[in-house]
């Protein structure tokens, strides 16, 4: 099966909206980018969840939930979805019911993206604990079960230390089956990884192929070891594209920034180079066992580069 192409949505947390004035135009180009990418081919559209812009401005930045319910309804085709929504942030049940809802009006194409969290301005700002990344981890792992159960059980009961809930009703479910997916993000070894392998239907894990390569290793591992189907489990990865008529020119236009995304040097194995690079650089993702990329443009708003790429690369 062909490699899957997504994209990411310019809702505001890279500083994108910073050259509008007025909110309601920029929440319209948005929309318009999400009706290019859906029109285009592409798998799914993905939002970021924060709450303040990286590095911190007074630059535009849409709520996560409230855009992807929106876009339910002025998309038709395209998957949508959060890379990732933060646990911290929203209680696990109430996230689950949300997600359920959103599944509903999108006519099932959503996909719930959820990580530990890990961008300190937002919780610093907004009045959130910050806990040590070993705690982070530990309330995700609770709830992930808690959001399961909440989706697959006609009265979800879960007694753990971060989370609880008692004979709680969530209905509707949602319209996918068995449930809607799961995609955990982050690639720690041995906690994130092994989340996956007991909870996932799918994992984002942001590496180089080479890297990519060992992380998958590591994944299939943990589902030997606590018996899951390696197989059944989506994985995908992040990178960046930049198309040039060479591949220095494609370099040099690299952002500074991308280093705090991205591991190593991300153009020496992300999209960036001419054409034919990049064709390499997605089959040396697909070799490392990716299935879908979840690609990122130097300008979002470009809807001739959207639309470049889905005919060059989507097949």
């Amino acid at each position: 099966m062909a490699i899957k192409h997504s994209t990411f949505l310019p809702s505001g947390f890279t500083n994108d909206l910073a050259g509008f004035t007025d909110p309601v135009e920029a929440f319209e180009a948005l929309v318009g980018v999400a009706k290019t990418i859906d029109e285009a081919g592409y798998e799914a559209a993905w939002v970021p969840d924060h709450f303040v812009p990286v590095p911190p401005s007074q630059a535009f930045l849409f709520e996560s939930w409230s855009v992807l319910t929106a876009l339910a309804r002025e998309t038709q085709r395209v998957r949508l979805g959060h890379m990732v929504t933060g646990n911290s942030y929203r209680n696990p049940a109430l996230q689950a019911k949300m997600s359920s809802t959103v599944d509903v009006i999108s006519g099932g194409r959503f996909t719930m993206g959820i990580g530990s969290g890990w961008y300190e301005p937002d919780y610093v700002s907004y009045g959130y604990d910050f806990h040590d990344a070993g705690e982070r981890l530990r309330r995700l792992r609770e709830a992930v079960q808690v959001i399961r159960a909440m989706w697959t059980e006609d009265e979800a009961t879960f007694e753990g230390k971060y989370y609880q809930i008692k004979g709680a009703i969530n209905s509707p479910k949602g319209l996918q089956s068995p449930h809607i997916p799961m995609m955990i993000a982050g690639g720690g070894e041995k906690v994130t990884l092994k989340i996956v392998a007991e909870f996932g239907d799918a994992c984002n894990v942001i590496e180089s192929p080479e890297g990519l390569k060992r992380k998958f290793g590591i994944l299939k591992d943990h589902c030997e070891t606590v018996g899951r189907d390696y197989d059944s489990i989506t994985k995908t990865t992040s990178t960046l594209c930049i198309i040039a008529d060479t591949d220095e020119e494609a370099v040099a236009a690299t952002p500074p920034f991308v280093g705090a995304i991205y591991p190593g040097n991300v153009a020496e194995y992300g999209l960036i180079g001419t054409v034919e690079t990049i064709h390499q650089r997605i089959a040396a993702y697909e070799e490392a066992g990716v299935q879908e990329l979840a690609v990122s443009f130097l300008n979002p708003f470009d809807h001739d580069v959207l639309r470049g790429y889905a005919s060059e690369f989507i097949k």
